[in-house]
């Protein structure tokens, strides 16, 4: 059982209306494309009983998507960074989610580490957006595997969740809008996109990032953007609409 002491440099922050999560103070830690993901997962499959959440970080978007399922509903989540994996284990034993959550320390693009082929109902992820040499690298080696592709690309994500999913299972993840990659990998990886929802982080701006919704089977329809704030900076509908439906 890891110390449920909040120790120096970490912070324990509200991120459902019920769960707390340890975090870095200045490290990587939960935005708003983990809540975006997370409600559109809860959506998209709300009836998902097996979940597994690949590169799942400190557990932010494993905790919020296991927030929108029935009490029997079990995770995996898998995440390459020890720091970070020690972080969630302490999020886990403290809001008393050891027999829902099964963490695993490794690399998801290593398949003993996620061995399960063709189990899960519901996968999510929030892959690192930029390719090494296309923006500045944290020193903070938290910070830069969260946002460079240090250990997979979004092709390795969507990989990886083909071939854990069951065959009527459903993958959820987010990534930059204006990056053409989700889409390619989404086919190569021999899914069908269903839907996409761009979020604007303001009104009246290009969309920052892009939530993609996809099955091995079914039609594309893409949802109306989510705003999260309106022009003269107020809260907009899509911040509203997350905050309510994580509890917060």
């Amino acid at each position: 059982m890891p110390s449920l002491e909040i120790e120096a440099g970490q912070t324990l922050d509200q991120i459902t209306g019920n769960w707390r999560i340890f975090q870095l103070a200045r490290g990587h830690r939960f935005s708003t494309d983990d809540s975006v993901t997370a409600w559109t997962a809860g959506q998209a499959c709300p009836e998902a009983r097996y979940l597994a959440d690949i590169g799942s970080g400190v557990g932010s978007v494993g905790l919020m998507s296991l927030h929108f399922m029935a009490p029997t509903a079990r995770s995996v989540f898998v995440e390459v960074q020890p720091i970070s994996h020690a972080l969630c284990e302490k999020t886990i034993a403290l809001n008393g989610l050891s027999d829902r959550v099964d963490l695993r320390l490794g690399d998801l693009r290593d398949e003993t580490v996620l061995s399960e082929a063709g189990a899960f109902d519901l996968v999510t992820g929030s892959p690192p957006y930029f390719p090494l040499g296309t923006a500045v690298a944290s020193p903070h080696p938290q910070k830069a595997g969260a946002r460079m592709e240090l250990r997979g690309d979004v092709f390795d994500y969507c990989r990886t969740a083909a071939r854990i999913l069951k065959p009527d299972g459903t993958f959820v993840f987010c990534h930059a809008a204006g990056d053409a990659r989700p889409e390619a990998a989404i086919a190569k990886a021999g899914l069908i996109l269903n839907q996409r929802q761009d979020v604007c982080f303001r009104d009246g701006r290009p969309p920052t990032i892009a939530v993609f919704v996809c099955r091995f089977s079914g039609e594309r329809k893409d949802a109306p953007p989510l705003v999260m704030r309106t022009t003269d900076g107020a809260w907009g509908p899509g911040r509203t609409l997350l905050r309510a439906a994580i509890g917060v």
